[in-house]
């Protein structure tokens, strides 16, 4: 079985997502599955040097922000995360992470490097905008940083990512994080273990299916 996920770098509902992923995998083990992360900006008219973090949560909630990142920092803690919201100076734009995430399934690497950009994020408060912030995290994940440097100063990747991301809402995908098993069993939201079984289950039982013979 093949799980893709979309999701973008700066949503705290996909490090969740990604925990409860892990916490299923753990309580019930699926041999030969493999997981591929793609691409989607919440945030596609962010500028290219982003915004600072606090005008952009004002932009973007009003005067919500405040109790909705106290919800997210209340359910990541339920799932081992401790979200530091308050270190976060500045909102980017996430497409050059995407592209290093991309750089990263070619490597083999592409689990590790996501979870770098989370922690380096959502962890650290610092700018994942920034390709030297980028290049760390990739080192960190067991990339060459200096190689992934160059890579996201060129413009390889970049136009396969836009086509990646437009692909994605041109199939009706609103929001992340998104799975979708085998390309055929879709599951929207960061949801708990017990659910992401029974989407296993489904992908076990089509794939033990018999295949029609035609006569």
């Amino acid at each position: 079985m093949h799980l893709d996920i979309y999701s973008d770098t700066v949503c705290p509902w996909c490090l969740i997502g990604k925990r409860r992923l892990e916490k299923a995998l753990a309580l019930r083990p699926e041999p030969g599955l493999t997981v591929r992360w793609r691409p989607f900006q919440l945030n596609p008219g962010m500028p290219a040097d982003g915004l600072p973090r606090a005008e952009y949560v004002t932009l973007k909630f009003g005067d919500r922000g405040s109790d909705i990142y106290a919800r997210v920092r209340g359910v990541g803690a339920e799932d081992g995360i401790a979200f530091a919201f308050e270190r976060i100076a500045r909102q980017p734009n996430t497409r050059d992470s995407h592209r290093l995430i991309d750089l990263a399934w070619l490597e083999g690497r592409q689990d590790e490097v996501v979870e770098a950009l989370f922690s380096a994020f959502f962890l650290e408060g610092l700018d994942i905008g920034d390709r030297a912030v980028l290049a760390a995290a990739a080192k960190n994940a067991g990339m060459d940083g200096s190689a992934a440097l160059r890579y996201l100063d060129s413009e390889d990747g970049v136009e396969r990512i836009g086509q990646e991301d437009a692909a994605a809402r041109e199939a009706g995908i609103s929001g992340v994080p998104f799975f979708v098993l085998d390309g055929a069993y879709a599951l929207s939201g960061a949801q708990p273990p017990e659910i992401f079984h029974r989407l296993f289950d489904h992908g076990r039982k089509k794939t033990a299916e018999p295949a029609a013979v035609s006569q």
